[in-house]
C-alpha cells in the first residue's frame, strides 16, 4: 500500500508525464517472478514513475498482476490501457515529481 493516497488531480498530472514514457519494465508468460519486481522496485526509485507492459492473458489476470505489482513495490497504479500499467512511487529522498497540491 501507499504512503498517501493521491488526489484526482495528481492523478491527472501523473498521466500527463507517463504520456510519453516508454515501458520499461515487461511482464510476460512467466507472470510476476521476483525478478520483475525487484526491477520495477529498482525503476521506482530511480524515476518514481513508470511504464509496465504485462502480457499474461485476458484483462481480469492483467489488471491483477499490475495491482499486485504496484501492492508489491508500494507503489500506486495509476492508470491502466490495454497492456500497459502506470505506476507512482515517491521517492522520499530526492523526489523529482513535483505533485500538485489538491
Amino acid at each position: 500500500m501507499p504512503d498517501t493516497k493521491l488526489t484526482q488531480n495528481q492523478k491527472k498530472h501523473l498521466r500527463r508525464l507517463g504520456h510519453g514514457l516508454q515501458p520499461v519494465v515487461l511482464i510476460g508468460q512467466q507472470g510476476l517472478t521476483p525478478a520483475v519486481v525487484a526491477e520495477a522496485a529498482s525503476s521506482l526509485a530511480a524515476h518514481e514513475l513508470l511504464k509496465v507492459r504485462a502480457r499474461v492473458g485476458d484483462r481480469a489476470l492483467r489488471t491483477e498482476v499490475l495491482s499486485s505489482l504496484a501492492e508489491k513495490t508500494r507503489s500506486e497504479l495509476i492508470q491502466t490501457i490495454g497492456n500497459v500499467g502506470l505506476l507512482y512511487k515517491k521517492n522520499k529522498e530526492l523526489s523529482t515529481i513535483l505533485l500538485p497540491d489538491t
